[in-house]
C-alpha cells in the first residue's frame, strides 16, 4: 500500500477501535497485512486508540442554557435548548446527524426511495424498546409523524411534511412515506428535532409522560430547573458510556462558568465569549469551538408598519455592521452573515452573491424615499439568546445611529422568551439552531404558511421555487433555485442575519469524545451523553 494512504486507514480503523468493534489484536494484524510498519501501528494504537477508547460509567453533570418553566414534553413545541437537549437523550429519531456531519441511523437501520423520490421506505431496529419496556414498532413511527401533520395540528413542524400523504406501517418493521412530489431530503428532514418518536396511544402519542427510547431514560425533573436520567439498558444505538446524566439549566452566563470552573458540572453548552480567552488559560477546562450553521436573526413582521415597506427593512439591512459584531461581540467565532438563511459550512451556499456592506448613507436614501425618515423601532432581546445577544442589539442602536435611526432595546426576561416574545413582538433577536439542508431551514422559517415564519414574509416567486427544488434530482439545477431564493431572502425578505455563529462550549479536561463533533446543534449535535466519556 502508498504510504501516503496510511493515515487515512489508520485513522479509520482507530475510530473502529473506539467503539469497541477491533481489538488491539486486529488493529496489528490489520495494520500489518496493509503494509503498516509496527512501531507506526502501536504508536498509533498508543496514541489514538488506547488513550481515547470510550470507557463506561460515572455521572455527567450538564449546565444548559435557554431553558424556561414554561417548557413542555410535547415535540410539536420544542424550541428551547432545555427541550432540544432533553429530547436527543430520552427520545430516538428514525435518522441521525454523525460527528462527521454525514447522515446515519437511529430507529432507522436502512431507506430507500422510488427513482422518483416520491416514496421513501425505512427499515427499523428491531432491538429498539421504550424505556416503558414496549417494543417500538412502525405504528409509533406512523403516530409520531401523524402528531405533526393535519388540520387541527399545530406542531412547528407541520409545513415540514405538508408534502407527505400518507405513512404506512407496512409490518413492525418497516415504515413507508408517500409524498405528493418528489423530495430527495427526506431522510435528513427525520433529524429535525420535532420528529421524535413517541409511543402510540389510541389515536395519537403519548407525550406526556416522558417515556422514549432514547439512551437515557428520566429519572425524575422540572422544566427550567434540573432533571436526572439514567442509561437506558435497552438503548439499540453505540454509546450511552455515562451512567447518569445530569442536566441542570443555567441561563445566567456567569453562573454556567462558574459551575464549570469549580467542577460543579462537567460541561456547559454556550461559553461567555468575553471571558473565552481566560476559560482557555484555566489548565483544567478545554474549549470546543466549531463553526455551523447556526444563525442568530432579526426578524421584522413584513406585515407589520414600518416594516411592510421593503425600502424600510432594507435600510435596516444596511445600517448594521456585522465585522464590528463579529469583533466585538463574538470575537472573532462567527461567520457573517448576508440576510439570507445558508451558511458557507452547508450544502448549496451561493458564494457568488456580494456581500452586504455596512452603509448608512444609502440606509437614509431608502428611509427618505419610503417617508420614514427619523425612524424609531423596538428591538427586544434577552441574555438567553445567546451569550452578548443584549450586548450585540445595543451596539447595533449604536451603529443604525449614523443612518438616522433610532433603536429602542428593549431587554425581556430570558424566562418564556420564545413563547411570551419570539412570534409575538414585531422585532426580535433570535438564536437558530443549524439544519441539515436548505429545504428544512427555508421550509421551517421562510415557507408562507410555515408556524415558525417569523418575519410574516409572503413571497410567491420563493415559495414557487422552494416547491420545485425540493423534487429536483439535478444538482446543478437546484443550486441555481437556492441561489435565487437567497437573493429574494436578502432584498426582499424580512430577517436581517449578522452571523452564523460557532458553538463554543467547554468541558473538563477528562470529558473526551471523538475526533469529529457535529455541527447541527452545540455539544456535539446536542448528543453529548450519548457519545462522550470520562478518561
Amino acid at each position: 500500500m502508498p504510504q501516503k494512504s496510511d493515515p487515512e486507514l489508520l485513522v479509520k480503523m482507530a475510530e473502529e477501535a473506539r467503539k469497541g468493534r477491533l481489538s488491539r489484536r486486529d488493529f496489528m494484524n490489520f495494520a500489518l497485512a496493509a503494509g503498516i510498519g509496527t512501531s507506526m501501528a502501536s504508536g498509533f494504537w498508543t496514541t489514538k486508540v488506547a488513550m481515547a477508547a470510550p470507557k463506561k460509567g460515572g455521572t455527567f453533570r450538564w449546565g444548559i442554557h435557554d431553558g424556561n418553566t414554561s417548557d413542555t414534553h410535547d415535540p410539536g413545541t420544542y424550541v428551547t435548548r432545555q427541550m432540544i437537549f432533553l429530547a436527543h437523550q430520552y427520545r430516538s429519531y428514525l435518522t441521525m446527524i454523525n460527528p462527521d456531519n454525514s447522515l446515519g441511523p437511529d430507529l432507522a437501520t436502512s431507506w430507500e426511495a422510488t427513482p422518483d423520490a416520491k416514496q421513501w421506505t425505512f427499515k427499523l431496529h428491531k432491538d429498539a424498546v421504550f424505556h416503558s419496556g414496549k417494543k417500538v414498532t412502525a405504528k409509533d413511527v406512523v403516530a409520531s409523524m401523524n402528531h405533526h401533520r393535519g388540520e387541527k395540528s399545530t406542531s412547528a413542524a407541520k409545513s415540514l411534511l405538508t408534502s407527505v400523504t400518507d405513512i404506512i406501517a407496512d409490518d413492525d418493521h418497516t415504515v413507508t412515506f408517500k409524498l405528493n412530489g418528489g423530495n430527495a431530503d427526506l431522510p435528513w428532514l427525520m433529524t429535525d428535532y420535532h420528529l421524535a418518536v413517541c409511543p402510540a396511544d389510541g389515536d395519537g402519542i403519548d407525550w406526556k409522560s416522558g417515556d422514549g427510547c432514547g439512551p437515557y431514560k428520566i429519572d425524575s425533573g422540572e422544566f427550567g430547573v434540573s432533571w436526572s436520567l439514567s442509561r437506558h439498558d435497552g438503548w439499540h444505538g453505540e454509546g450511552a458510556y455515562f451512567d447518569k446524566v445530569e442536566m441542570t439549566i443555567l441561563n445566567d452566563p456567569n453562573a454556567r462558568q462558574t459551575a464549570l470552573v469549580t467542577g460543579d458540572v462537567d460541561c456547559v453548552s454556550l461559553v461567555d465569549l468575553k471571558t473565552l480567552a481566560l476559560l482557555k488559560r484555566n489548565p483544567n477546562i478545554a474549549v470546543d469551538n466549531v463553526p455551523s450553521g447556526a444563525a442568530i436573526t432579526m426578524p421584522m413582521f413584513c406585515d407589520t408598519a414600518p416594516f411592510d415597506d421593503v425600502n424600510v427593512r432594507q435600510a435596516l439591512k444596511l445600517s448594521i455592521d456585522r465585522q464590528e459584531i463579529i469583533d466585538k461581540i463574538a470575537f472573532g467565532a462567527a461567520t457573517m452573515g448576508n440576510d439570507f438563511h445558508l451558511a458557507p459550512v452547508q450544502p448549496y451556499f451561493p458564494e457568488e452573491i456580494p456581500q452586504r456592506e455596512y452603509d448608512p448613507d444609502k440606509a437614509k436614501s431608502l428611509l427618505k424615499k419610503a417617508g420614514a425618515e427619523g425612524l424609531s423601532v423596538s428591538l427586544s432581546t434577552a441574555d438567553s439568546v445567546f451569550s452578548g445577544a443584549v450586548d450585540m442589539c445595543v451596539l447595533y442602536a449604536e451603529q443604525a445611529k449614523k443612518a438616522g435611526i433610532k433603536i429602542n432595546v428593549v431587554r425581556e426576561p430570558s424566562d418564556g422568551y420564545y413563547s411570551d416574545v419570539w412570534l409575538k413582538k414585531p422585532f426580535t433577536a433570535v438564536s437558530w439552531g443549524a439544519r441539515p439542508t436548505p429545504d428544512v431551514m427555508f421550509s421551517l422559517a421562510y415557507k408562507d404558511d410555515a408556524a415558525w415564519n417569523e418575519s410574516h414574509w409572503q413571497n410567491a416567486e420563493f415559495n414557487k421555487l422552494l416547491l420545485q427544488a425540493k423534487a429536483e434530482l439535478d444538482q446543478k439545477k437546484r443550486a441555481e433555485m437556492y441561489h435565487d431564493m437567497c437573493m429574494l431572502m436578502r432584498d426582499d425578505g424580512g430577517t436581517i442575519i449578522p452571523f452564523f455563529n460557532n458553538f463554543v462550549y467547554a468541558r473538563r479536561k477528562n470529558v473526551m469524545h471523538g475526533e469529529n463533533l457535529a455541527a447541527s446543534w452545540s455539544c456535539d449535535g446536542a448528543r453529548a451523553p450519548s457519545r462522550w466519556w470520562f478518561a
